[in-house]
This record gives C-alpha cells, sequence and structure tokens, in this order.
C-alpha cells in the first residue's frame, strides 16, 4: 500500500486491478481479483442461479413451490400473486418483479410447460407472445397444481436435507423428492458464466416408462419408448433418428419444428394455430410483411395476429389461385415458422455441472430417487420402532392397572412418578414418561387392549420396512410403482405431431423464368433489371441528379447479384427478386433493399450464374487482391458475409473478370502504371491483404484503377513494368486532346 502524493495520483502499473480507498491505492494482481472476486460470482451463478439439478429445478424455482407448500396452496382456494410472492422474500432476497417472473412462467396460464406447477387465475400473459405481457402480481391469484403433490411427497420424512435460508430464521430443502423425472418433462434452460443448459420437454407418460424400462434393462432402446421431445405449443417434429440417438447418447443436439396449420378453403386463407418453441408470434407475422414488402412471397394478400382466448391463431390471406401448401414449404424455408431447438442437458449433480445423455439423466435420477426411498423407508422404521416400544411399555401395565395407579397414588413429588413407574414394571423412562401421560379416561383395559394388540401389525410392517432397506431391489419396485401411477394419474397424450423421413416432402427448388436481361448499377448505389424489348424502347436512362452508370452488363433473370459495401461486407441476391423495370425510373436503391447497416452503401455489383472467374479489388496502399469467385458461394443461402474483402486499406476500385487482363493504375501523384492480372496470385481468402503492385511515393496514394483498353494510351509500353513498380509519368502526347479526359 502507498499513499497517494500531493501532486498526480499514484498509476497502477500494466495489468494490475486499482482499489482506491480513503486517499490510498492499493495495487493487486489482475489474477487475484478473478480470483477474489470473479471466481466466487461465476460458482454462485453455476450453482445457485442458472443451472438445474436432478430435481428438474433452479434455486429460485424451488424456493417460490416450496414457500407456496408452506402456505397450503396445495389443494386448497388460491390466493393473491402478491401474498405469494412476499412470503417467498423469506427464501428468496430478490425483489417482487423477479420472483413474480420465475412464478408466471412457472404457470398454467403462461403456458410454457407441459406440466405447470402453478395454477393460476387471471392474465398470466403468453409464452408464445412477446407483446402479450402478464398483469401485475396484485390482480392475480395462483395457487399449486395437482401435480406438485408428486413433489413434495414425503417430503417431511427425511427424504432430503434442509439447510437454513439466507438469514438462518428457516429452513428450506436444497432438493425435491420428485417421485418421476421432472427435470425432462418440463423445458429448463439458463445461462451461467461459462457454460449453458437448455433442456427440452419430453411427454410425462413416455419418460415414466422410458425411467421403469431403463431401471428393469440397463441397456433398453430409450427411442423406443421415448423417440422424440413434445413441446407445449404442439408443432411438427422432423423426426432424425441420428440426430435423437446423439442426443440420448450425448445430451447435445438440436429438433427441427415447423409449425402446424390449416387451410380454409371458403376464406381462401392459411391459419397458423401451432409454432415451433423458439419463436413469437411477432416474429413470424413481422418476417412474413417482410417478404411480401420485398416480392419474394407473392402471393399473400394480408398477413395478422388473431390469437385470442381460443388460442394462437395467424392468419395469412391469399391471393386467387395461389398454392397454399407449395407457399406454406417456402415459409418454412425463409421464416422461422420452421425453426430448431439446441439442446444441451447440463445438469448439477452432487454440486458439479454435467452434460448427460438422456440415459445418464436417468441414471442419475434412479440413483436420487433409491436414496429419497431408503431415506424415507429409515424415517418411517425409525417412527414404528420408537411407537412399538412406547406400546411395548403399556403392555407391561397390562397385567396390572391398579398397580400402576397405586404407584402414582403413593409417589408424593411428581418428579418422582416416573422413576417409580420404572422401578414397579420394569420398563425404561420413554415408556414410563408416556404411560405416566395417559389420561384418567384411558386408563380402562379397552383402550389398553386396543393399543397393544397393534403391537403384532407394527412388529410385521417393521420387518417389511427392514426387508426393503435390505435389498435394492424392493427399493427399485417401489420407485416403479410409483412411475406407473405418476403416468396413469397425469400423463397425457402428445402435443407434437412426429413426421418421419418418408413423409416428408421437400420443398421443391423454386422456378426461376429464364430470361435476358440488362443489369445496371450506379454509383450511387441504384439498380436497375431491363428486359432487352424495353431498353430498346426507351429512351435515356433516368438517373439522379450527380449519379452516374458504373456497371452495366447483359445476363439472364437467374443471375446471382453480389453487393460490395463500403464496410468489407458482401450482400447476394438473385436477378429475380428485383421486378423488370424501365429506364425511365430511378430504381432500387440497395442499401434499403437489402436491409444494410445505416450509413452503408453499396460501392461494387458482381454478376455471376455459375461463379467462376474471379474478383480484383485495388486498394489506397498501392496492394492489389485477386480473390477466386468461388470463395462467395455458400451452401446455405446466405444473405450477407462479412469479411468481403481486406480491411488494412481503403478500397479504391472493385472489377470482375474471366480471365486475366491488364488494369491501368494512377497514383496521386500523377504515376501511371500498366499490371497484367496474370501477375497477381489468386487466393481462397475472402479478407486476403493483396501483394503490392504499386509503389508508392512519400504522401501518395493509389487513385484510380480501370481496366485497360486499346487506345487508352499511345506509348503503353512506356507503363508496363514489372510489379512492383512505382510506375511512369505520363509522356506528352498522353495528355494532349481527348486524352486529358482519362
Amino acid at each position: 500500500m502507498r499513499r497517494k502524493s500531493s501532486g498526480q495520483p499514484a498509476r497502477a502499473p500494466k495489468a494490475r486491478g486499482v482499489i482506491k480507498g480513503a486517499g490510498a491505492v492499493v495495487e493487486q494482481k489482475i489474477t487475484d481479483t478473478l480470483e477474489t472476486n470473479y471466481m466466487p460470482y461465476a460458482v454462485s451463478v453455476i450453482l445457485s442461479r442458472a443451472i438445474p439439478e436432478i430435481d428438474g429445478f433452479k434455486p429460485s424455482h424451488r424456493k417460490l413451490l416450496y414457500t407456496m407448500y408452506k402456505m397450503g396452496l396445495l389443494g386448497t382456494a388460491r390466493t393473491k400473486s402478491s401474498n405469494i410472492v412476499g412470503q417467498t422474500m423469506k427464501l428468496n432476497p430478490h425483489g417482487e418483479a423477479a420472483i413474480y417472473d420465475t412464478m408466471v412462467r412457472l404457470s398454467r396460464g403462461y403456458e410454457a410447460l407441459l406440466h405447470p406447477y402453478v395454477d393460476s387465475k387471471g392474465n398470466f400473459g403468453k409464452f408464445y407472445s412477446r407483446d402479450m405481457a402478464c398483469a401485475a402480481a396484485r390482480y392475480t391469484e395462483a395457487r399449486l397444481d395437482p401435480i406438485c403433490q408428486e413433489l413434495f411427497r414425503d417430503i417431511e420424512k427425511d427424504t432430503v436435507d434442509f439447510v437454513d435460508n439466507y438469514d438462518n430464521t428457516t429452513k428450506e430443502p436444497t432438493l425435491f423428492p420428485a417421485t418421476f423425472p421432472t427435470v425432462l418433462v418440463n423445458a429448463n434452460t439458463g445461462i451461467a458464466v461459462g457454460m449453458a443448459s437448455s433442456i427440452c420437454p419430453f411427454n410425462l407418460a413416455e419418460v415414466c416408462r422410458t425411467a421403469a424400462a431403463c431401471i428393469r434393462d440397463p441397456e433398453h432402446d430409450i427411442l423406443s419408448t421415448l423417440p422424440a421431445p413434445d413441446f407445449p405449443g404442439g408443432g411438427q417434429i422432423l423426426y432424425n433418428r441420428k440426430e435423437f440417438e446423439k442426443i440420448c447418447r450425448t445430451g447435445r443436439g438440436s429438433v427441427r419444428v415447423r409449425a402446424r396449420y390449416a387451410y380454409d378453403k371458403s376464406a381462401n386463407c392459411i391459419d397458423v394455430t401451432q409454432i415451433p418453441p423458439t419463436t413469437t408470434i411477432e416474429a413470424i407475422v413481422e418476417k412474413i410483411a417482410d417478404l411480401v414488402r420485398q416480392g419474394k412471397i407473392r402471393e399473400i394478400s394480408d398477413v395478422r395476429d388473431e390469437t385470442g382466448l381460443a388460442g394462437l391463431k395467424i392468419t395469412l390471406d391469399l391471393k386467387r389461385g395461389a398454392d397454399p401448401d407449395r407457399l406454406m414449404r417456402r415459409l418454412f424455408r425463409m421464416t422461422p415458422l420452421e425453426d430448431s431447438f439446441s439442446c444441451n442437458f447440463n445438469v448439477l449433480v452432487d454440486g458439479v455441472p454435467r452434460v448427460l445423455g438422456v440415459r445418464d439423466l436417468l441414471r442419475e435420477w434412479t440413483a436420487f430417487r433409491v436414496q429419497c426411498v431408503r431415506r424415507r423407508t429409515a424415517f418411517e422404521l425409525k417412527s414404528l420402532q420408537e411407537k412399538l416400544h412406547l406400546l411395548r411399555g403399556m403392555q407391561a401395565i397390562l397385567l396390572d392397572i391398579d398397580k400402576a395407579v397405586a404407584i402414582v397414588r403413593r409417589t408424593e413429588e411428581e418428579s418422582e412418578v416416573v422413576p417409580n413407574l420404572m422401578i414397579g414394571f420394569g420398563i425404561d423412562r420413554v415408556q414410563a414418561e408416556y404411560v405416566a401421560e395417559i389420561k384418567l379416561r384411558h386408563l380402562n383395559r379397552e383402550y389398553i387392549l386396543k393399543r397393544t394388540q397393534e403391537v403384532a401389525k407394527l412388529e410385521k410392517e417393521i420387518g417389511n420396512l427392514r426387508k426393503i432397506l435390505g435389498s435394492d431391489a424392493e427399493i427399485r419396485k417401489i420407485i416403479l410403482s410409483e412411475l406407473e401411477a405418476v403416468a396413469r394419474k397425469y400423463g397425457k397424450p402428445r402435443r407434437s405431431m412426429l413426421i418421419y423421413e418418408e413423409e416428408r416432402e421437400e420443398p421443391p427448388e423454386e422456378e426461376v423464368p429464364e430470361y435476358p436481361v440488362h443489369l445496371f448499377f450506379t454509383r450511387d448505389g441504384y439498380f436497375k433489371k431491363i428486359t432487352p424489348q424495353s431498353l430498346r424502347m426507351s429512351g435515356e436512362q433516368k438517373l439522379k441528379e450527380g449519379d452516374a452508370v458504373a456497371r452495366h452488363l447483359e445476363s439472364t433473370n437467374g443471375a446471382e447479384l453480389l453487393f460490395f459495401t463500403d464496410r468489407c461486407a458482401v450482400y447476394k441476391a438473385r436477378a429475380a427478386d428485383f421486378p423488370d423495370t424501365k429506364a425511365s425510373v430511378l430504381g432500387e436503391y440497395i442499401p434499403a433493399r437489402l436491409g444494410m447497416e445505416e450509413g452503408e452503401n453499396a460501392v461494387f455489383m458482381a454478376v455471376t450464374t455459375d461463379y467462376s472467374g474471379f474478383l480484383l479489388f485495388f486498394f489506397e496502399n498501392g496492394k492489389a487482391a485477386k480473390v477466386d469467385l468461388a470463395a462467395y458461394r455458400t451452401k446455405t443461402n446466405r444473405r450477407r458475409l462479412v469479411g468481403a474483402y481486406g480491411n488494412k486499406s481503403p478500397l479504391v476500385a472493385a472489377g470482375q473478370t474471366e480471365r486475366d487482363c491488364e488494369y491501368l493504375l494512377t497514383s496521386s501523384k500523377g504515376r501511371m502504371l500498366l499490371v497484367h492480372t496474370g501477375a497477381v496470385p489468386v487466393k481462397a481468402t475472402r479478407s486476403t491483404q493483396g501483394v503490392a503492385v504499386m509503389t508508392l511515393r512519400r504522401n501518395a496514394r493509389l487513385a484510380r484503377a480501370v481496366p485497360y483498353r486499346e487506345g487508352m494510351l499511345k506509348k503503353p509500353e512506356r507503363y508496363r513494368k514489372k510489379i512492383p513498380a512505382s510506375g511512369s509519368l505520363p509522356a506528352p502526347e498522353e495528355t494532349e486532346g481527348e486524352q486529358l479526359t482519362l
């Protein structure tokens, strides 16, 4: 530690944290700061917040549900949500909003879970809509759903450990003794520090059957009883056995889910009633509307959200003659109506985060449940043994009740009653205390006989419990019977339909009419597609004031267009995406049409049908890059690629060519150089910085690069040099007459 001087404040060395106190600066290594401050935070987030445990709950879920259980909200009337939130604060030291949000996500009204744990009343919002928010806690009511009986069953019988709450005023359970694998039944996602968890939901009846089958046979084929997830919002799952086998084995993978729809022939509209769990109504409507605006979807006349009390509904009004099935196949490909749910089965097991497959998860849950049943059995055995011990003491006084009364009557001091009973009947203190507390009205032979008749029954029950404790097979039988009971009582049919490979109709390639077109691209970023017939009948090209045509070429309607921007990105489109137009219109403004970022401008257009040839990029530092056009081909329909060209120096010019040719380079100092592109090596990397072609003098830069055509220079040999070269100043005859315009 050192004190700050009266002058400049002391500066800490590089890579060290600085802690400022009252006039003092304490130096600390950054590694020490991470270990002291960041690591405890990371561990807390992983263990106490974001990752679920083997019972399927995060701490926030567990604190809320246990509070509701202690409030007596299981099987009783509902109470105000604000009351529940306030009581939960005794276990969960967070604000009202965070706790209420947790309850909303567990509620029946929110519809995010296959089997909700909170029976809600009032507006709890919907998980499939970002605009349908829940009402405030003071307006809604809730109680525990009946399925929570399976979560709290025997929780008072020492089945799980209890710990102090944050201020040591009460106890809370570390886990729930759930009688079925809740970790697989309801979806659970969370983002921790350096890791995340994303568990998809499965059908409860299928999970229970699978867990039972795995207990009977550890090598059971899981996919035979648990074929795929089952999402609360339904939808259609594109069944991929290899992918599901991977999820069962490793706990990682993805599930493709698409929406379900129905075609209303009388109204000529499509009603979408189920959507993937990873999207929302608003996202789908916005994307479809955007496609319609861009002209990529022309069969839809209107799209609207008609979700109401009857449930989710998105209506697409179709134009006359539209094919609904063909349209939906295109929408599945172009919108979130088909999406992937990424699985990452990361669960805390004994306080350690582990990514487990379905089989391993069921094995860990079975081991946890075996421990719960064993602890419950030991608790019940101990209770029965204590009761049997008391009844045997009562049995001892059965022979002579009058003697017991006499002992009590003859004892002068109350404290001597128990010792005298112990001596008189040969019983221990616990039994004597029990006998001494019997009410006077119960000191009759009938009462005592009824109590002592229980001895035989208790001895039989104790024998059964000891048998269970001594046999893992007996414990597993109990677990199997509980699983069957849960599946029978709470099981529901699947909501998500499975679509197998042979049933799936792959969307055919969209037919693009092929015909010749003229493509125009201007310096200000405007684009026109004009047919030859229209061009012949047109007059002068209409352009924005100060604009000029930068590129004009003949191609076909099926050609692919690559628009390079001043931010080293390229946007891909097809000529067919743009309507045929005329020379008398300005055309499409590319930055707006392709959704470029604010301030981003299109500077060059490349056109191709087979990605043959290469692109040339010339930079202010005198370098040139030659990139194979095939480097911009993608297997998926990606619209934007970053790193389209090098970013070390500003771009001066770009060009596209099928074969090598010459380019005329001019520096800001007036020097000129003819460069043959064959001397520039081809690179496969789009973001290559290129090779030096023009050596620049001090404060000079490359100002222009244009394709060379015969007649542009009177003495071309003067400017042909081995690269890199500084070039030559133009000869006097080059600057005479029309050459001045070059």
